[in-house]
């Protein structure tokens, strides 16, 4: 399919409390994705008035985070951010050598993800980092709002990655949150057209994150034949992985992630699908193209995109959708519903 006439026009600004914290134009997150969360596909968010952030253990080192960092600013002069995403594994990533690179590169907003921000906190306060805290559940995000974090991303059932194991969907987290947050919140998971955004800010979200739609944008660091992997996919193609583990992750429905989910619902164990969900094979689908190569994630959003666009065209295309929505949903109120709808190019 190809790539849509690149559009030059700024989308009018979509004002929020979240927008308003970080200084952005737009409430939109190009959420942090190992190995794709690169200076080009960041500044591209940025410039078009989103947020755009660089994924910090994408760089083997924290030199190289700081480069990354730079070439982001040579890019762009609109505000982004660094993921920095923590686990607990055998041998940890010198995080704090991460955090410092961070901070004396003059970034201000990071997004964390993984287990609790708290170790990391007291030392970005110190530094003015306004920290957005990534949640699969509201009890989390309240915790996450006690240890004071700027914002936090709530992450639903659909969502790629991760989506915890409470199994609760966008449509009733979200407005969960916002009943119980008093902080700046982005909804995250199914969200890839202007539908979504206006549908997110109605539920009580300050925005949307997304990860899917960005992963199939112009910019990103993956192979055209993935990209048009998830064009072709449709809602359904996903697996869940991990479930009998506690460890549940949404991922691209493949070779492997098919022989995954047999090996562990047969009474298998992490240490027989290991080779198989290694991350230097999901790397190698990004990078060399072939969709079977790996686990890989995508989240159900995938069966809302139908084209590969430039990421900035996404940015003001969604804010320009939402906008739509928006004054359509206000003017039926008053006149009624019209005939017939065409339905958004996505």
């Amino acid at each position: 399919m190809p790539d849509p006439a690149p559009s030059t026009l700024p989308a009018q600004r979509l004002r929020t409390r979240f927008t308003d914290l970080l200084g952005i134009e737009h409430p939109i997150v190009q959420g942090g994705m190992m190995w794709v969360g690169r200076a080009e596909l960041a500044a591209a968010v940025s410039e078009a008035g989103g947020l755009g952030i660089i994924t910090a253990l994408t760089q083997p080192t924290p030199a190289e985070l700081a480069r990354e960092i730079e070439r982001t600013r040579e890019l762009t002069d609109k505000p982004f951010g660094v993921n920095l995403t923590i686990l607990p594994t055998i041998t940890p990533p010198p995080y704090d050598a991460y955090r410092r690179a961070i901070v004396d590169s003059g970034v201000t907003i990071v997004e964390t993800a993984g287990s609790s921000p708290e170790p990391h906190m007291e030392f970005f306060a110190e530094h003015g980092v306004r920290v957005i805290h990534k949640c699969t559940s509201v009890r989390h995000a309240v915790k996450a709002e006690r240890r004071g974090v700027a914002a936090v991303s709530v992450d639903g059932f659909e969502c790629a990655g991760h989506p915890g194991e409470d199994d609760v969907p966008g449509l009733v987290l979200v407005p969960a949150a916002a009943d119980a947050l008093t902080i700046p919140f982005v909804a995250s998971g199914g969200f890839a057209d202007g539908r979504g955004l206006a549908a997110a800010l109605a539920l009580g979200a300050d925005g949307i994150n997304m990860g899917s739609r960005f992963l199939c944008s112009a910019e990103a660091p993956v192979a055209a034949s993935v990209k048009r992997r998830i064009v072709e996919a449709s809602e359904l193609d996903t697996r869940l992985i991990f479930r009998e583990l506690r460890n549940t992750a949404r991922v691209a429905r493949n070779e492997v992630s098919d022989e995954v989910v047999r090996l562990l619902a047969a009474g298998g164990a992490f240490d027989d699908v290991r080779s198989l969900v290694s991350g230097a094979r999901g790397r190698r689908v990004f990078e060399e193209g072939d969709p079977d190569a790996g686990i890989w994630s995508v989240g159900l959003a995938q069966g809302l995109i139908r084209d590969v666009a430039p990421a900035g065209d996404l940015v003001r295309r969604i804010v320009a959708e939402a906008r739509e929505v928006m004054l359509r949903l206000a003017h039926e109120r008053l006149t009624g519903p019209r005939a017939g709808r065409e339905a958004p190019a996505r």
